[in-house]
């Protein structure tokens, strides 16, 4: 073949390695360009992925606790060893591309009996009669694939881009993670402040109580005011015991995502007055910062894997060549296996043309397409999905002021409305039933601005999730 035509092959087998896999071209995203912010913003507020956790989260506490929880939980070390797995997975895809090299080497004894021919015919043959011990070493390699069509490349960037995947998928479990902390001590701070209001009601029901059954022996009060006192200062004491069962389970579902028991100093005793966190957001806020969530970034590399992918089904329309081949020395004795004139070589170079597989790379290549479709919706819906939660997330927030600010009217009013409407009992103007709702309706307002708080500061943990953040 002259050098021309050798050249002309070269470049046609480079573009056809080219092109076996289809470009890749980014998914429009299929949700609006805005996301809404209201609520504290400002102009100068970083992205929540631009954020490190430990400047999101302001309480000390609950800082070191996620630095034992990250050091410690047992999800977040799965999510390695399977981001370890991927990368060894790919660095074995990618040792296909070069060819393995191996020294062999092999004795092999004989005995032929007497006139013996070597050449196996009448005369000019090689008598073998006797022993004969026959050595080799040689260096070569063994049935390298010689990727002209580039289904080993593919193959390759395919195994890369899953590793990226599962990169990204730790990033997501650590990120998952951090919010599960934050929101499980926030939990025990809400759990125990809640038990603390239900011991200080009950003690208030039972002087209540107390009272109540005085004015009965005097004969001033009811039966009947006693029985409503008494019912009231038992549900007080049916808080009690669910709140420490609430408290317990939230301290044992923290030290299971810490992966260790969580000092006693480390754990809160109620909801931070000030927040637990910083809550600043950028006055904009583009749908482009969800292309930054660990979830979407991972569903990304798998369609690009997919992508690959298909590129090594179509290049297994074309011929597949392979090459063996090895260097050596051979001799008939031991002693002059390094001689002069005992080295060897060869070359074996073979071709495997598909001509009929009876349908297996059309259906291996309409699997690759089909996946690739299928990834593409994934990849889509998790946009979509992300933009939800981040939407709800930022609907919430854009609230919670103003019914934070109205509970805590609320429990204003009816803490004042409680202590009138005692002093007016204990001077005989109101009725018993007037104090009784006015103190039961001072108990739900102090529950429900609890849950206000708690609330809110839920709320910044999981936008800050919903927003990718957690990974610094």
């Amino acid at each position: 073949m002259k050098k021309s035509h050798v050249f002309l092959a070269a470049i046609a087998s480079v573009g056809l390695t080219g092109c076996m896999a289809p470009k890749y071209v980014p998914s429009a995203m299929p949700v609006p360009d805005e996301l809404a912010v209201e609520g504290t913003v400002s102009e100068t507020a970083a992205y929540p992925p631009d954020v490190a956790w430990e400047e999101f989260f302001t309480d000390q506490r609950l800082r070191n606790v996620v630095r034992i929880a990250l050091d410690n939980n047992r999800d977040l070390r799965v999510a390695l060893a399977t981001m370890e797995q991927a990368r060894a997975l790919y660095r074995v895809q990618r040792a296909d591309l070069l060819p393995t090299i191996g020294i062999d080497g092999s004795a092999t004894y004989q005995d032929y009996p007497g006139g013996v021919s070597g050449a196996g015919g009448s005369g000019g043959g090689t008598a073998l009669g006797g022993r004969n011990d026959i050595y080799t070493a040689s260096v070569g390699i063994s049935s390298w694939e010689i990727d002209l069509f580039g289904r080993t490349r593919n193959l390759s960037k395919a195994a890369l881009e899953q590793y990226f995947a599962s990169v990204e998928n730790r990033n997501a479990a650590q990120t998952a993670l951090i919010a599960e902390v934050a929101t499980a001590w926030l939990t025990l701070a809400a759990d125990q402040e809640r038990l603390r209001i239900a011991r200080e009601t009950e003690q208030a029901f039972a002087d209540t109580l107390a009272l109540t059954r005085a004015r009965f022996a005097k004969g001033i009060a009811s039966e009947l005011e006693v029985r409503q006192a008494q019912t009231s200062h038992d549900q007080a004491r049916s808080d009690i015991a669910e709140g420490t069962t609430r408290v317990d389970q939230a301290r044992n579902a923290l030290n299971l995502l810490a992966g260790t028991t969580v000092r006693s100093e480390l754990l809160p005793e109620q909801l931070p007055e000030t927040g637990a966190t910083f809550a600043q957001l950028p006055a904009e806020l583009p749908s482009e910062v969800l292309l930054r969530r660990p979830d979407i970034a991972a569903a990304e590399h798998q369609l690009r894997a997919a992508n690959a992918n298909i590129g090594a089904a179509r290049a297994a329309f074309f011929p597949r060549i392979s090459l063996t081949a090895a260097l050596g020395t051979i001799s008939l004795g031991l002693s002059n296996l390094f001689g002069n004139g005992s080295d060897y070589w060869s070359v074996a170079p073979a071709a495997s043309v598909p001509i009929f597989d009876f349908g297996r790379n059309q259906g291996n290549l309409r699997y690759a397409e089909a996946t690739r479709d299928a990834m593409v919706a994934r990849y889509e819906q998790s946009i979509q999905t992300g933009f939800r939660e981040v939407a709800d997330a930022l609907a919430r927030r854009g609230t919670i002021a103003s019914q934070l600010e109205a509970q805590t009217s609320l429990q204003g009013a009816a803490a004042s409305a409680y202590r009138l409407s005692e002093a007016r009992f204990r001077s005989g103007i109101d009725s018993f039933l007037t104090t009784l709702d006015a103190q039961r309706t001072y108990y739900a307002a102090q529950q429900s601005l609890l849950a206000t708080r708690y609330v809110r500061e839920a709320n910044a943990v999981e936008l800050y999730r919903a927003l990718g953040g957690g990974l610094k």
